[in-house]
């Protein structure tokens, strides 16, 4: 995904964001590489009507984590808290963009897991990413786990009646952006929720 980068004739600015290409289109020999995991959260983002003076935090480091908190900066959230379990990652992936980590907080409105745990056949695929008290509490619970579609914590949040984002969702979208680049026909609102209902439905 990023060894790749300096072979490509372009980067859009989905990859430039996070020195990251997951997906490539060739136009006539020429290359462009974009990231369609950046465009699928920010367009989720939006699609959610998430509140951006809310207080975010995202747990994660990876290549998934930085496509997130570059897409919650880009689209305007200024108080995130990066809660990477990895302190020295969680500290650089902070620094790098403008916000602070820290390995637990208080009044969390929206929490975002983006690491392994509730990920179907892991060793944790039975455990709560956050715990009930800070579920209980927050407002938003989104997961990127794919599999299953409903996550242990997102289970929780579904039982408390919070509003929920699955990684099914963010599947279904990258998957649309993917088709529209390598095809140039964009499908209709209608079938991508059908898509997107048949992800979660896993």
């Amino acid at each position: 995904k990023e060894s790749c980068m300096a072979f490509l004739d372009a980067i859009d600015p989905s990859a430039k964001v996070i020195d990251s290409v997951n997906t490539i289109v060739n136009d006539n020999g020429h290359l462009t590489g974009f990231n369609t995991d950046y465009i699928a959260v920010k367009s989720l983002i939006t699609s959610h009507q998430l509140d951006t003076s809310a207080r975010v935090m995202i747990q994660g480091s990876g290549g998934m984590g930085k496509a997130v908190i570059a897409a919650f900066r880009d689209a305007g959230f200024r108080d995130v808290i990066i809660a990477a379990r990895n302190e020295a990652n969680g500290t650089a992936l902070a620094k790098q963009y403008g916000f602070q980590w820290q390995p637990d907080a208080d009044g969390i409105d929206i929490l975002v897991n983006v690491t392994p745990i509730g990920m179907a056949g892991g060793k944790e695929s039975e455990q709560l990413a956050f715990s009930e008290a800070m579920v209980a509490r927050a407002s938003v619970v989104f997961d990127v786990v794919a599999l299953p579609p409903e996550t242990p914590v997102i289970q929780l949040a579904q039982r408390l009646g919070k509003k929920t984002i699955s990684g099914a969702e963010v599947i279904a979208l990258q998957a649309v952006e993917q088709f529209v680049m390598y095809t140039g026909v964009r499908p209709d609102d209608a079938l991508v929720a059908e898509a997107a209902a048949f992800a979660r439905a896993g």
